[in-house]
């Protein structure tokens, strides 16, 4: 098992002993086990749904925890295929994506209809898949930030996908679009019997104050969430709250003071608390996103995924920071944030 207080050094008691006086854990719903008889069990998802749901809960190294590690590799088409694999020209061919989300023991592979469709017959059998619908890319001149939906919800569905994904950029002129699309794909889903899974971003210039950047606020994202949870995703994919009071820096919206003096502190478990709260309690899971890759990947990806379990969030979704070494050191990094949600002394704060 991977040594967990030494990779987070300086901050292994800070982030290991916290206790959150905010929202306390009794009001949240909790990853567990039992998470689909205790949780999913209230809602009006089909029984395929939750068949679904409990084959992803299944499957890898975190089967039987109720937490989830998820390999995304749809950066082909959002950032380039160049930028993206370059530095492993394998990963050109789908199957070393799958592969490399099996050798790590994931509990399913994430990706676009094209990298999925072209290996299916292979492994879909072996390892849970999530089809991507929608994307942003960028060859479009001059740069344009929108979500096209490049697949069907059929298409995902008779390829064998236990679940689907999009991605909605809350906050831009063109979010409304991409809402009724996403929404109307998540209820299709829904009835084929797949999960769902929304990648809710924040996408507005106005969201840059000076030199910060709330795109990754606590106020701004927990109320992405919230809209996520509205529109029927069963999992939400967010990006870990880095600060907070994006709604006063911007002076837009509405909000409450006591979001500020009751609900949340600076401490990043507090933050991605708050986050949780608006995932309608944990009701829908929250997973954090493992961020872009860096000069200290290992150390990085596993203080989010403390943050993220002791906070009460259901896994993380990391692509980037695995696909980008490789493929031996990328399923050390993966199995390295496993260990924190396989480690009984890593508790919720």
């Amino acid at each position: 098992m991977t040594d967990i207080e030494t990779l987070l050094g300086a901050e292994a008691d800070n982030l290991l002993q916290h206790r959150c006086q905010t929202i306390a854990q009794e009001k949240l719903y909790l990853p567990g086990t039992d998470f689909i008889d205790r949780v999913m069990i209230d809602n009006n998802r089909p029984n395929p749904v939750l068949r679904s749901m409990q084959t992803l809960f299944d499957h890898g190294r975190l089967a039987g925890s109720g937490y989830l590690s998820i390999l995304p590799v749809d950066q082909g088409v959002e950032h380039s295929a160049a930028a993206s694999f370059a530095a492993n020209p394998l990963y050109f061919d789908p199957k070393n994506i799958v592969e490399l989300a099996i050798e790590a023991g994931c509990n399913c592979v994430a990706s676009t209809y094209g990298v999925l469709a072209a290996v299916s017959r292979r492994y879909a059998h072996k390892i849970p898949f999530l089809v991507k619908l929608n994307h942003n890319e960028t060859l479009s001149y001059p740069t344009q930030y929108d979500q096209t939906l490049y697949a069907s919800v059929e298409q995902a569905f008779e390829m064998g996908a236990v679940a689907v994904g999009a991605t909605i950029y809350y906050g831009s002129l063109e979010s409304r679009r991409q809402i009724e699309e996403i929404a109307a794909a998540f209820e299709r889903a829904h009835e084929l019997g797949m999960v769902t899974v929304l990648w809710a971003y924040l996408r507005n210039s106005a969201f840059q104050k000076g030199k910060t950047d709330y795109h990754t606020s606590a106020d701004l994202t927990g109320q992405a969430n919230h809209l996520a949870a509205t529109i029927g995703a069963d999992i939400i994919k967010q990006k870990m709250a880095e600060n907070n009071g994006g709604y006063k820096a911007v002076g837009f919206g509405y909000t409450d003071e006591r979001v500020y003096s009751q609900l949340t502190t600076d401490h990043p478990i507090d933050l991605v608390r708050y986050q949780l709260a608006n995932c309608y309690m944990g009701r829908a899971g929250l997973i954090n996103s493992g961020g872009a890759a860096g000069s200290n990947d290992l150390k990085e990806s596993v203080r989010t995924a403390v943050i993220n379990k002791r906070a009460g969030g259901m896994g993380l979704i990391l692509g980037r920071k695995a696909f980008k070494k490789s493929m031996k050191e990328g399923i050390a990094l993966i199995n390295a944030v496993q260990d924190v949600y396989l480690n009984k002394k890593i508790t919720i704060a």
